[in-house]
């Protein structure tokens, strides 16, 4: 199972940074070694390998090496890809740069890096043969993706940041098999790429006939993207059991890098 993490966003709602957002230390974590750091990407990196990814697919821009730098070839048990996106054309452009990665009989899961959720174990809860959307419940659906289903969870409508939205539950991560995620891809080619947003693209694919399912096994749900977004995160975090964002460490060198970066916010 793939995991695809869009990573080539600028990040300019939590600007300046001396390095990548999705490397932002946010709370920290206990290994053999002791406790350190944790970057924040790494929490949704050990979400994908909770439900059963293995290989990781970082979609990055040219200028982040910091990212490659930090995450290497492995992540606990989960291999590491990197492809690039010249130019930060939107969610679906990214999503799909990794497209030549996927099987058609492959499950892919996709995610926000920037993002910290609870359960950890959620998406093991998405079934692997359709489209599925893990929900959770916000107080202000209006600035996220609200979800509107039915009573069997089939999806109706994905309101992409609607100011008066018909439902509080919000998308954090999706799934799907890989011939599904081709589906989509030539979906969106054929409306001529101008999807920026998975939610209007899924909309239309429901339109033509395909359906979405929606999983409401989320609990709590925090964007870091800002310094609201960030104080948020870290009194969830302190809510947590010690290590329950993390299912294994990286290696000796990516702790030492992450130390470094801490040292540049601290």
């Amino acid at each position: 199972m793939w995991g695809i993490v869009p990573a080539a966003g600028k990040g300019s709602r939590i600007q300046p940074l001396a390095f990548s957002k999705e490397l932002l230390p946010v709370g920290s974590l206990r290994d053999a070694d002791g406790e350190r750091p944790c970057a924040v990407s790494e929490y949704l990196v050990d979400r994908m390998i909770r439900g059963g990814a293995r290989k990781v697919c970082f979609v990055i821009s040219a200028g982040k090496c910091d990212i490659i730098q930090y995450f290497g070839a492995e992540y606990g048990p989960a291999s590491i890809a990197y492809v690039v996106q010249p130019e930060p054309l939107g969610l679906c452009d990214a999503v799909f740069r990794a497209a030549p990665l996927i099987a058609p009989t492959e499950p892919v899961i996709v995610g926000l890096p920037d993002t910290i959720w609870f359960p950890n174990d959620a998406l093991a809860k998405l079934p692997h043969d359709r489209l599925s959307f893990l929900l959770f419940p916000v107080s202000r659906p209006e600035v996220f993706d609200a979800v509107v289903h039915d009573e069997t969870g089939l999806v109706r409508e994905i309101q992409v940041k609607r100011r008066d939205p018909d439902s509080s539950w919000i998308w954090g991560a999706f799934k799907m098999p890989g011939h599904v995620f081709e589906e989509l891809r030539v979906l969106w080619h054929r409306r001529n790429c101008e999807d920026e947003f998975i939610g209007s693209l899924v909309n239309a694919y429901i339109h033509d006939g395909g359906t979405a399912h929606a999983i409401r096994a989320g609990s709590s749900y925090v964007d870091v993207g800002t310094l609201h977004g960030y104080r948020e995160a870290i009194s969830l975090l302190s809510t947590q059991a010690p290590n329950e964002g993390r299912a294994a460490p990286p290696g000796r060198q990516s702790r030492a890098r992450l130390t470094s970066v801490a040292g540049a916010v601290g």
